[in-house]
């Protein structure tokens, strides 16, 4: 029973000693996975405003619409938060001087939404309630589609949204199920869906890239589909407006604000304004990132000399123990003809057993319980700051980088090995004098021994 509870210590001990490095690793691989999602959203954010330096986007203050991109579809909503843009707006916009083209969408939100439960930062989880899906519609003629669409390209079954289409729709993957769209032996096409008491034809299906953890659920139709489907003819929710030349663009921004006070408008210059301070708060999160992975080393570093003096330290107590109780036997051994080395080495073999045996068992219990010994352990990578909270402004914010996780605490394999020689050498060390003072025990000393 004595050395099954050594055992169960020490693997414990051992344990920790696996599980520490183990968390240290997968902090460093999170804050790294951090910095190269913030430097791939910022190039392609940079890359996508260079494209856009002649639009203006006009939205109401309740719009979804996250820059620089179409569709959103991640904000909570109600019904009573959404305004929409009617259709003279547009025309009216259309007749300022200088602009060249203005595109309305609709983007709406359904009346059901689901709870889901994500991974965020330090392994945290929790819980968001959005909309089950979004319908975005869009102006399928042939100056969009020519200069404007920003339709999915990654479509793997089916067709995209064409010239004229009516009555048709083209869903991401993760609406399949949902909708009951296609079966395992045929394509997810040609299926009939009902929104809303309309009947739509399913013409293509694509994958959702580049969301990370938070993944929109989205249907794209024509906007008098999407008008009709909503309730909202005549509407849309935000508007597009594309000057003739970028000389123009802060002219036709000021006409906007100052006929439709109601209109968020958005030019080139904001967006290169919001990409400098989404910058800067990503400069300081990584600091504070590598602030706190430093300060969890230094502690990690005490941790694992105080776990490695406790094994010695038990293994060195039992030992003694262990010599104290079989004094007589040690005596025995001696009176039959066993040396010293005899002696020394029969007792720092049962030590490095011992801990042989620890340490299999602190590998099995570091094994499964690495990410909540780490998680206990070690302090939380810091993210935010002192203000213990991010809120990042929707409007230009990759869901992958607002979404974060932590990479897995999963216990590499020549850890194993590393842990397990050390358990055999602290067994060793630990072991040293208990066996040095029993084999210099003098026969006679030992049998009158109680």
């Amino acid at each position: 029973m004595r050395t099954a509870l050594v055992i169960i210590a020490l693997g414990f001990s051992m344990a920790i000693m696996i599980s520490i490095p183990t968390g240290i690793v997968a902090n460093q691989t999170s804050t790294q996975n951090l910095a190269e999602n913030f430097d791939n959203t910022i190039t392609n954010m940079q890359e996508e405003i260079n494209k856009t330096a002649t639009l203006i986007e006009c939205q109401t203050s309740s719009g979804s619409s996250m820059f620089p991109g179409r569709p959103a579809g991640m904000s909570p909503w109600t019904p009573e938060q959404e305004t929409y843009i009617n259709e003279t707006v547009a025309d009216e916009i259309r007749s300022i001087e200088g602009v060249k083209d203005v595109v309305p969408y609709l983007e709406t939100s359904s009346n059901e939404t689901t709870s889901e439960t994500m991974t965020g930062p330090g392994g945290r989880n929790f819980t968001i309630s959005r909309p089950l899906y979004t319908i975005t519609g869009i102006c399928l003629n042939s100056s969009f589609i020519d200069n404007y669409s920003t339709l999915p390209t990654n479509v793997t079954a089916g067709r995209t949204l064409r010239e004229g289409d009516s009555g048709v729709l083209l869903m991401s993957s993760n609406l399949t199920g949902y909708f009951g769209v296609g079966n395992a032996t045929r394509a997810h096409v040609d299926d009939e869906v009902e929104i809303y008491g309309k009947s739509f034809t399913v013409v293509g299906i694509y994958e959702q890239t580049g969301q990370g953890r938070i993944e929109t659920r989205t249907v794209y139709m024509n906007i008098s589909d999407a008008q009709i489907v909503a309730g909202l003819a005549g509407d849309s929710s935000i508007l597009d407006v594309y000057a003739e030349n970028i000389s123009d663009v802060d002219g036709i921004a000021e006409v906007i604000k100052a006929a439709y006070s109601e209109l968020h408008v958005t030019t080139y210059k904001d967006r290169l304004s919001q990409l400098q301070n989404m910058q800067t708060m990503y400069d300081e999160t990584l600091t504070n990132a590598q602030s706190t992975l430093n300060q969890t080393q230094t502690i990690a570093t005490q941790e694992i000399v105080v776990a490695v003096v406790a094994t010695s330290l038990i293994i060195l107590f039992v030992m003694l123990y262990t010599v104290r109780e079989r004094t007589k036997e040690i005596g025995t051994l001696k009176a039959i003809g066993f040396s010293n080395w005899s002696v020394m080495s029969q007792f720092m073999l049962e030590g490095i057993m011992l801990s042989l045996v620890a340490g299999i068992v602190g590998i099995a219990i570091g094994t499964i319980g690495a990410p909540i010994l780490s998680g206990l352990l070690l302090p939380q990578i810091n993210l935010f700051g002192s203000q213990g909270s991010f809120r990042p402004n929707s409007q230009f914010v990759n869901p992958e980088v607002a979404g974060l996780g932590t990479a897995a605490a999963t216990v590499d394999p020549q850890l194993m090995l590393l842990a397990l020689g050390a358990s055999v050498l602290l067994g060793a060390l630990g072991s040293l004098y208990p066996a040095w003072r029993a084999s210099r025990t003098r026969p006679a000393e030992a049998m009158r021994y109680e």
